[in-house]
């Protein structure tokens, strides 16, 4: 049988929660991105995501199954492109670059990530800053009209290439 997951807990609930013995459920940023979705637990209990459409799920937030049961969300370790530069100004540069492409990104202090892509690396390579390829949690920025901005909900006449 598969436990049904419809509620994502906010973080005023979040307090009262006890979370030493959650199970959890790890999940790369393309399926926390969905509202739909099978996955299995970490202790092998087989669920179905059914979540109001919309939302993003990060690590670390916490859902509640029919059954009562809270499961906390883990950012799984995924292949990003990690790009770095001694000068913010140049992760400017590759921020502005990558935000015309609607790249997912996420953004730090020292450097920017995204999901692996070679022609994003070149491309990011070609304006002068360093890229390696690294397995990481990925979080990036959410969208600017609210909830998570899904790569391709629209196109605006650009052209995407992606690699696995």
């Amino acid at each position: 049988m598969v436990l049904k997951i419809y509620e994502r807990l906010d973080k005023h609930q979040d307090e009262n929660i006890d979370i030493k013995n959650t199970a959890t459920l790890i999940l790369p940023f393309e399926s926390r991105q969905k509202s739909r979705l099978k996955a299995t637990l970490d202790n092998g209990t087989e669920v179905g995501l059914m979540l109001p459409r919309g939302g993003l799920l990060r690590g670390g937030d916490l859902v509640r199954a029919e059954d009562g049961s809270v499961i906390k969300i883990v950012a799984a370790a995924e292949s990003v492109s990690k790009v770095t530069h001694d000068d913010p100004l140049m992760l400017m540069r590759a921020s502005y670059h990558l935000g015309n492409r609607h790249v997912p990104l996420q953004v730090s202090r020292d450097h920017l990530s995204y999901t692996h892509d070679h022609v994003l690396d070149e491309m990011v390579t070609g304006l002068g800053l360093q890229v390696e390829c690294v397995e990481a949690p990925f979080e990036p920025e959410g969208g600017a009209y609210g909830g998570g901005h899904k790569h391709g909900d629209h196109d605006h006449g650009h052209t995407h290439q992606h690699s696995h």
